[in-house]
């Protein structure tokens, strides 16, 4: 086998790899993510460098570049760079996993935003340096993403039963009947349960049926989701990202398009033209190979901007 140029996308569930060959069409490999990983992933940095090298087959990789779910700011992407570029003799970046939306989408730079098991916003300014929204945590934050949404319609149905609100309205009892609760007093209690994001993400598509049977409950917590995004695009703003182009992915958003067409008009109020909206519909792994190829062209390691021309390599 030739040399190739690998992307990589880690997510919380599943791990993307893509290779792209110098002559013809590459080859995929979709792993769980528990699979190679123990713990945090800069924990376990030779279970990648192990599942990297075995997709690779034996050739000599001429560039990788990894987005990595949890790479949340300069310093994280480092960590896990360092001894991976110590290992594999060829450029190699590693960059948050938001960040290959633009890339993916065949755009030169743009911000990328993620409303899925979490929800963070990304991008780099035009000195490369790279800026972040959100990423908080569904304990804390992660407003928008599918925990977060549950989060956030426990508090609005609790409020919504101690001003005398009725049972029946159906935020409600979609909520009573995922959590399997004869009452919504306990609505709290089987949040904290659940334990973690995706345990409890799961139940966010009982929110949207709600909306759909008419819930003005569940509707606003949707709308307020959206507006906990936009905010996080708002604060990139603030920091002096001047891409016009988002970029946005993530299973809640791209599943669900009441939440989807929400962000879409509160963008639009908030931003008006200057701001343009796109919905991911390519695997981000394509951006990772972007990167990849371009970290292969420029011959050069870590230091290579991401702000660089897309290259069409599907």
């Amino acid at each position: 086998m030739g040399s190739i140029s690998i992307g990589v996308d880690i997510g919380g569930t599943k791990t993307h790899l893509r290779s792209c060959l110098e002559q013809g069409m590459g080859r995929d490999l979709v792993v769980r993510t528990s699979e190679w990983r123990c713990g945090a992933y800069h924990h376990d940095i030779p279970g990648l460098i192990a599942l990297i090298s075995g997709f690779a087959d034996g050739a000599a990789p001429n560039g990788i570049a990894i987005g990595s779910h949890g790479c949340d700011d300069e310093a994280e992407c480092a960590i896990v760079q360092k001894p991976l570029s110590n290992h594999f003799a060829c450029p190699l970046r590693v960059v948050n996993d938001a960040e290959l939306f633009p890339l993916a989408m065949g755009l030169s730079s743009g911000i990328g935003v993620v409303a899925g098991t979490g929800s963070i916003a990304v991008a780099r300014d035009q000195k490369g340096r790279m800026h972040v929204a959100g990423g908080w945590g569904w304990a804390i934050g992660d407003e928008g993403s599918a925990p977060g949404l549950v989060r956030e319609a426990g508090r609005v149905v609790r409020r919504h039963i101690d001003l005398g609100g009725a049972r029946s309205e159906p935020l409600v009892e979609a909520l009573c009947d995922a959590f399997g609760l004869n009452s919504p007093t306990n609505i709290g209690t089987a949040i904290a349960k659940e334990g973690g994001a995706s345990a409890l993400g799961r139940h966010a598509p009982v929110i949207f049926y709600a909306a759909n049977e008419g819930s003005s409950l569940a509707k606003r917590v949707i709308d307020e989701g959206a507006a906990a995004l936009t905010q996080l695009v708002h604060h990139l703003k603030l920091a002096g990202v001047s891409d016009k182009d988002v970029v946005v992915g993530g299973g809640v958003i791209l599943a669900q398009p009441l939440l989807a067409n929400a962000f879409s008009h509160q963008i639009s109020d908030r931003f008006g033209a200057t701001v343009a909206v796109t919905f991911l519909d390519k695997p981000p792994v394509l951006g990772a190979c972007v990167l990849a190829r371009q970290l292969c062209s420029a011959g050069d390691g870590p230091e290579t901007s991401i702000v660089s021309q897309h290259m069409d390599i599907q």
